[in-house]
């Protein structure tokens, strides 16, 4: 498979593609990358549509986009455009569009863009297996073309822009049948969409594909980019990871997912899609590009344009390396806490890294996000600390203090490391991505790296020196070290979870380090919080929550909050939150159990795609599903 899914694979730059109008709007091209949100409130709602775009615009979007689910909805898309315009707001608007073609074309001669869903939109989608002949699969694509050619042929005449956006979880059951349930379906769905579009010359689009699993998402992206480039075709990107949720975790993994992509110059507009009122995604969306228009140093790698990868971008697996006390080989992700900077160090210090010591009992108690290893610097500690968690300290406090005492272990620069021959059994080395000179690590078998940058192309250094590694064959381990003199959070957790992200979908590094001005608590869950993201260490629950719109059927925050207060402890099971059946069981594509709004106060709870309760009376939806979870055995009682 081609690799050239970016312009350099070495260097950060901006992916050329064609510059599409959206109403007042460019976007694409040379153009700044755009930031848009979604409406939450009835589109039927006229005055409380007109409001929330109002609030939306003034936050800073750039594109309001309202769901249209039936004709009457895509008519009001009219008179909400007129009433913002009258108001002075001239801001393109966007109807989403799913199982109703009629509504679509309606909207296209009302507002700037129709955005369309391929496994929504004409195809078939009942969750079924159906064995395609070649001639039934040519002719349903057929059947396709003929019902989607209209819209494309009044939105090339009115000149609407149009959005074809995948979705991994609402592939049609011809895409299952033939690609699974893969990115490469998501790249064909959208594709047969695409084509159309270019036989009759119309080339307003943007394309989408969204999945609310990180690896997915940044996968279906790198592939669509490879594909229309053989076909010769340059459309713009718009990014986002659906159902990424709430509160911090929605951010990191939206950051996680969308960072990956504008790493490599990948994106034209974003929607950060959290669960909560639309104008407070429009704040993280900046902070989240801000990364990439500051002007920060860089170290410049030699542009080379036959690089041979030595992992596929399109698969997910983990590097090979070998297994150095719990850190490589099959082992999850390590965490590694840093207390170098605290003055002396308590039992009590350890409470923001997961263990929380009982004085009455004398016992710690692990906790699910509990680091595994301390590197305390030139501190010493002055208590036992539980047998789980080891310490890194730098080589004279270990040459000093600990080395003769199992579980520390120094950490060392290359100016040190003849001081270190024979001497140590394990070690770890501070080493600078920008320095490949590694030769010299073949003597060294028991050593643990520590690779980081001061300079801004992490990702660029990060995957530079995963080359050279594979080129001399040196499966040493590896802990990914990230600094951040961030003052504000948010912009440290988003600005991190970009750098860190992108290494770990592509299955490099067996360990994360993060050194922040945040607090030690925040610190650390952002680490693990990253690493739930990228699905390489399950540490907590996982909700794939989406962020509501007119088609929502609860309250969606509400909701989440109280499942999420029921639920928390249930480490490791996915639970989708969906507020209607357009993100039903589709967008929950890998979830293990579903919430589903199936109408006016009731709900309909999932197994996995499996309806098991219908129309469960709303106030008694969450009960029943923790019922569920018990009926099948994934419950387990909350720790007191």
């Amino acid at each position: 498979m081609d690799n050239n899914y970016c312009s350099d694979l070495l260097i950060r730059k901006r992916f050329p593609t064609k510059e599409v109008t959206i109403g007042t709007l460019k976007l694409g091209g040379n153009n700044p990358i755009r930031v848009q949100s979604m409406t939450t409130a009835d589109t039927m709602d006229t005055n409380a549509s007109v409001e929330e775009s109002i609030r939306m615009i003034d936050a800073g979007c750039e594109l309001v986009r309202l769901t249209a689910p039936s004709i009457k909805e895509a008519e009001n898309l009219g008179v909400i455009h007129k009433i913002l315009k009258e108001k002075g707001y001239n801001t393109p608007l966007v109807a989403d569009i799913h199982f109703t073609p009629n509504a679509a074309e309606v909207a296209a001669k009302l507002i700037e863009k129709v955005r369309v869903n391929p496994g929504n939109y004409a195809d078939k989608k009942k969750f079924e297996e159906i064995n395609y002949t070649p001639e039934s699969y040519i002719a349903e694509i057929e059947r396709i073309e003929k019902k989607f050619t209209p819209l494309v042929l009044l939105c090339k005449e009115r000149g609407t822009a149009m959005r074809i956006g995948t979705n991994h979880g609402s592939l049609s059951d011809r895409i299952l049948s033939r690609f699974g349930d893969t990115p490469e379906g998501m790249v064909e769905s959208a594709m047969e969409f695409i084509r159309i579009c270019h036989k009759n010359d119309y080339h307003d689009i943007v394309i989408s594909m969204k999945a609310s699993n990180t690896l997915i998402m940044v996968q279906a992206y790198r592939l669509l980019v490879v594909t229309m480039q053989k076909e010769n075709m340059d459309y713009p990107l718009h990014l986002g990871v659906t159902e990424a949720g709430d509160g911090e975790d929605g951010r990191i993994k939206s950051a996680v997912g969308i960072g990956a992509l504008l790493e490599d110059g990948l994106g034209d507009t974003i929607r950060v899609s959290l669960t909560e009122n639309p104008e407070f995604e429009i704040p993280v969306a900046k902070k989240l590009i801000q990364k990439y228009t500051e002007n920060n140093p860089v170290f410049i790698l030699e542009n080379n344009k036959n690089i041979d990868l030595p992992y596929s971008p399109y698969n997910y697996e983990k590097r090979k390396t070998k297994e150095i006390i719990n850190i490589g080989g099959r082992h999850v992700p390590i965490v590694v806490g840093d207390i170098s900077r605290l003055e002396t160090i308590k039992p009590a210090n350890l409470f923001a890294l997961g263990y929380v010591y009982s004085i009455q009992l004398d016992k710690w108690n692990i906790q699910d996000q509990a680091v595994d290893y301390l590197y305390i610097g030139s501190n010493t500690i002055e208590f036992e600390l539980p047998g789980t968690l080891q310490v890194i300290c730098c080589y004279t406090n270990w040459k000093e203090n600990y080395s003769e005492k199992k579980g520390y272990y120094p950490i060392l620069s290359k100016d040190e490391l003849e001081q270190i021959k024979n001497k140590a059994q394990v070690f770890f080395l501070n080493h600078q991505a920008e320095d490949t000179t590694i030769d010299f690590l073949i003597e060294y078998p028991n050593c643990v790296l520590v690779l980081q940058t001061e300079y801004s192309n992490k990702t660029q250094l990060f995957r530079n020196f995963r080359i050279k590694l594979s080129k001399i064959d040196l499966k040493t381990p590896l802990i990914l070290k990230f600094n951040s003199i961030e003052k504000d959070s948010e912009t440290f957790q988003l600005h991190t979870s970009s750098d860190a992200g992108s290494q770990l979908i592509d299955g490099f590094g067996d360990g994360v380090w993060i050194v922040s001005n945040q607090s030690l608590q925040l610190t650390n869950s952002t680490s693990f919080g990253i690493l739930q993201a990228t699905r390489t260490r399950i540490s907590k629950t996982e909700y794939i929550s989406c962020p509501s719109c007119g088609r929502t059927l609860f309250d969606l925050q509400e909701t989440t909050a109280k499942i999420r207060e029921k639920t928390n402890h249930l480490k490791g099971l996915k639970i989708g939150i969906m507020g209607c059946i357009v993100n039903g069981p589709g967008e929950m594509a890998d979830a293990d159990y579903g919430y589903v709004g199936s109408g006016i106060g009731k709900v309909t709870l999932y197994k996995e795609k499996t309806v098991v309760r219908k129309n469960v009376n709303e106030k008694e939806a969450v009960d029943e599903l923790i019922s569920l979870i018990k009926e099948n055995g994934d419950w387990i009682d909350p720790k007191n």
